[in-house]
């Protein structure tokens, strides 16, 4: 990121990312309600009031502030952000823009906090495994980047979720959770309507090594491997979430960046035309 800008291409292609800038929707409140998308990741919040919150910012991540089309809501909550000191960009032609690019949008609102409030809260049974690492990793990477996990015993999720207003998944009777072939994370997708390519590729792999149907993506048994040992190898469930973090950003690199490429190194072939 160069200057006071930032490109729709260059922001895509950071969204959803370990390295992704926090993104900030400062669009006018009315004009955020009666838009059903935002970008991935974006939280919302007051661009008239950007110097408060501001302040309470992490210092140390990159900023990038979108309105509708780039104009003065995003550019003038900018200028608070840098003067306290912020590595703040705006969005070249806004939210707009970053649609007609093809950026990942997600939709917003039912029943998780207004924009503005606490990060959102999620439960779930604890010695989680596939669904119960995979569906945090996209929450955090393209719904909520500050969302918070809890993992509890599975006869207390539906309690914890009440007491703690925490939203349950993957357990039985609750929105995100399994239906029919589909797991988990396919409801959280569906749930947000997500349609980025890579993260379809992502949920094929998922769905396979959650719900032991490991035909439906090659790359499966390996997840299911991985993820497995991970378990065994991790006794603390949010550490093992942030060593399966680091698996997910890999998996969706390699969905969209990496699965056309092979590896079929052969030094006894390479050796041989060397000494020809």
């Amino acid at each position: 990121m160069g200057g006071t800008a930032i490109s729709a291409g260059e922001l895509a292609r950071l969204v959803g990312t370990a390295t992704a800038p926090l993104v900030i929707d400062v669009r006018r409140r009315p004009v955020f309600e009666a838009d059903g998308q935002r970008i991935a990741g974006a939280i919302w919040r007051d661009h008239r009031a950007a110097a408060s919150w501001g302040a309470a910012l992490r210092s140390d991540r990159p900023v990038v502030v979108y309105c509708i089309h780039g104009h003065n809501v995003s550019q003038g909550a900018v200028a608070a952000l840098r003067a306290l000191g912020h590595d703040a960009r705006h969005l070249e032609g806004g939210i707009e823009a970053f649609r007609a690019a093809g950026g990942t949008l997600v939709a917003k609102g039912g029943e998780l906090p207004p924009a503005e409030d606490r990060p959102t809260r999620w439960v779930t049974r604890e010695r989680p495994k596939i669904d119960r690492i995979a569906c945090p990793w996209f929450v955090r990477r393209f719904v909520d980047p500050q969302a918070e996990f809890l993992y509890v015993g599975a006869e207390w999720v539906s309690e914890t979720a009440a007491e703690f207003d925490a939203i349950p998944f993957d357990v039985p009777d609750v929105e995100f959770s399994h239906v029919g072939e589909r797991c988990s994370f396919d409801a959280f997708l569906a749930r947000f309507g997500a349609t980025d390519p890579a993260l379809l590729r992502v949920a094929r792999v998922v769905r396979g090594a959650d719900t032991a149907h490991l035909e439906l993506a090659p790359e499966a048994a390996g997840l299911k491997a991985l993820s497995l040992g991970l378990a065994a190898a991790i006794a603390d469930d949010h550490a093992l979430l942030a060593a399966g973090m680091t698996l997910y950003d890999a998996l969706y690199a390699w969905a969209r960046d990496a699965r056309d490429e092979t590896h079929d190194w052969r030094p006894d072939e390479m050796r041989q035309d060397h000494t020809a």
